[in-house]
């Protein structure tokens, strides 16, 4: 790949409320992250397959993750990330609306209990939640924080005021 490492893109929903920047957020399905709540949310994300284009890989995943595609316009490129992994995250943010209880997600395949030989499934995403962005920072994986702030940053420059946090 170009580049070296694995590449992720991601959709950032987001809407501001009185204000208040509010982010969609998805929880991170599977035994690991059941019990989890700081550091164990995610923006729906996924890797391309070949050469795709990071804003078309975006869109496909948030379909999948979310089971709605989101929506159209334009949308803002908050820029690439290298995560602690050694990934590479980019992730494009538009205003949009979505009901956080109604996401369906696309599932994987897991040995679990690990060692038991019994092949589970379980759901990529297995929540959403608009949360306002100072409690996604606190939420999400420490590498996606970033984004967070990138998106603050782009809105300010664009004149958007917000309420501080």
């Amino acid at each position: 790949m170009a580049g070296g490492g694995k590449r992720s893109s991601g959709i950032l929903l987001y809407q501001v409320r009185a204000g208040v920047l509010h982010l969609l957020i998805a929880h991170m399905g599977g035994p690991f992250w059941a019990r989890k709540d700081a550091g164990a949310w995610s923006i729906p994300k996924g890797e391309p397959d070949g050469d795709e284009d990071p804003l078309a890989v975006a869109r496909r995943e948030f379909t999948e993750e979310l089971g709605s595609p989101p929506p159209d316009g334009e949308y803002l490129d908050l820029g690439e990330f290298r995560q602690p992994s050694g990934k590479r995250i980019t992730v494009f943010a538009i205003e949009g609306d979505l009901d956080a209880s109604a996401i369906r997600s696309n599932t994987f395949e897991l040995e679990w209990p690990k060692g038991s030989g019994k092949v589970r499934s379980f759901p990529e995403v297995d929540r959403a939640e608009w949360v306002p962005a100072a409690l996604a920072r606190q939420k999400l994986v420490s590498g996606q924080v970033p984004f967070v702030d990138a998106l603050v940053a782009a809105l300010t420059a664009a004149g958007v005021s917000l309420a501080e946090e």
